[in-house]
């Protein structure tokens, strides 16, 4: 007979499915790893359940104790489980961007949730990572997983995931695609999978918004902006993101996370998150540029189950602005004529070089490019200026200790009342199409497109 003698056994096992109608027969085939089939609905059961019976073994979690996290749901889920089938207590911070549905599936399980402001740096003392560490020094006995920072949160994906794929694979997969959130799964499966499989790429997912593109392409923070998609990225650095297993990381906004997420469940039968989308994005994105003969295997983190009062909701994503009204503008209304004219720098060209082109073309800032023609960051007047006074840089030198991460990134189908949120934080919006810069846009090429159409 085939029992499991309680839940947690049967964390794992999750199966690969390929996709069919989201990639074309002359892409690469596209495998995604359904971990919304574990039983807590997400990936999250398997590092959860891990660091807490390494706790139990090391005597730091003891019988009746207390857990204390910061989660964006998923994580508390897992631990929710295993608390419910071990008898610990529970209490969890999350903040108020996440759905009701994530909050009150933790109070089922009988935990304790406490809700914190998003919009705060992650060292204020309302975040929701420093209001765990509070509640952690404040009760008696209590353990926390400590899951951004902990490195049993590699060590779990490295034991337990990576193998999995590998094993389901055969060892015959020449991408991992996953999102880039604690930095667990892609740290620990993606170290794996390089050792196992020669020649192997691992591919990050980040929202715009958040501080990992930027930092694993120019080394430097940038300044991390809100965005609405869920457990993918972040405003912080992790511990448990290790930077030297991925071969690139790559933007997606929120709209292309919630069309993606919307057509798995549509056209292909998977209900998925957001997080989900962000990854099949870009997945279906290297799939049209390697091409047939490749095979890529994403991770699908978390169940659709608990956006349906979100992005999976037509109203919702009409009132975000991520479904059009018939008339409604887009980033490509405005480009026009504009498309292909991006004056670029490289990687290693001179100041000099650089701010020449500035001066003969009336610009203040340039996208950077690497020799391939991937964007890198972007290079600002004001920071050239501000180096060359301090004496931090010379006329003779490269440009690449200059270089900022890209910020304010579009889609060419990014709503003008969201352009209009990009120029509220950022100088000017910078237009991507996969990986390519199309364009750059400010405030006046709005104000002329909203006055031709007055017009």
């Amino acid at each position: 007979m085939d029992i499991h003698e309680n839940i947690l056994s049967a964390i794992g096992h999750t199966p690969l499915v390929k996709l069919n109608k989201l990639v074309g027969p002359n892409d690469a085939t596209v495998l995604v790893k359904c971990e919304f089939m574990n039983p807590g609905a997400s990936i999250k059961d398997r590092m959860a359940l891990y660091i807490i019976e390494k706790a139990e073994r090391e005597g730091k979690l003891k019988p009746g104790g207390t857990i204390v996290e910061n989660t964006s749901g998923n994580t508390g889920m897992g631990v929710a489980l295993a608390a419910a089938v071990k008898g610990y207590k529970c209490i969890f911070t999350m903040p108020d961007k996440m759905s009701l549905e994530k909050i009150n599936r933790l109070k089922a399980l009988g935990a304790q949730v406490v809700v914190t402001p998003t919009n705060v740096p992650a060292e204020d003392p309302r975040s929701y990572y420093e209001t765990a560490k509070r509640i952690h020094r404040e009760t008696p006995g209590a353990f926390m997983l400590n899951q951004y920072h902990n490195p049993d949160n590699i060590e779990a994906h490295y034991k337990i995931t990576g193998p999995e794929i590998y094993e389901q694979t055969e060892g015959k997969v020449d991408y991992f695609v996953s999102g880039l959130g604690t930095g667990g799964t892609m740290s620990g499966a993606g170290k794996y999978l390089k050792e196992k499989v020669p020649g192997l790429k691992n591919v990050g997912v980040d929202p715009v918004g958040s501080v990992y593109e930027g930092y694993f392409k120019t080394g430097k923070l940038s300044t991390p902006h809100v965005y609405k998609v869920e457990g993918i990225g972040e405003d912080m650095l992790c511990g448990a993101m290790d930077f030297k297993v991925v071969d690139d990381v790559r933007q997606v906004d929120d709209k292309q996370c919630f069309v993606a997420a919307r057509r798995l469940a549509r056209e292909e039968g998977i209900f998925a998150g957001g997080s989900a989308g962000a990854a099949v994005h870009v997945a279906v994105q290297l799939a049209k540029e390697v091409g047939k003969g490749k095979t890529i295997v994403v991770v699908l983190p978390d169940s659709g189950m608990v956006y349906i009062s979100k992005f999976h909701s037509d109203e919702w994503m009409r009132d975000n602005g991520f479904l059009e009204e018939k008339g409604a503008g887009t980033v490509r209304d405005i480009l026009g004529d504009k498309r292909g004219e991006v004056r670029t720098a490289r990687k290693g060209d001179r100041v000099d070089l650089v701010v020449e082109q500035m001066r003969q073309h009336g610009i203040s800032q340039m996208p950077v490019l690497t020799p391939e023609g991937q964007a890198v960051g972007m290079i600002h007047e004001y920071d050239l200026l501000n180096s060359l006074v301090a004496n931090k840089a010379r006329f003779s030198d490269s440009i690449d200790a200059i270089v900022a991460p890209l910020q304010g990134v579009v889609s060419p189908d990014t709503s003008l009342n969201r352009l209009r949120e990009i120029f509220a934080q950022d100088n000017v919006a910078v237009v991507k199409e996969g990986e390519k810069i199309i364009g750059i846009l400010t405030k006046i090429d709005l104000i002329d497109h909203l006055h031709r159409n007055a017009a």
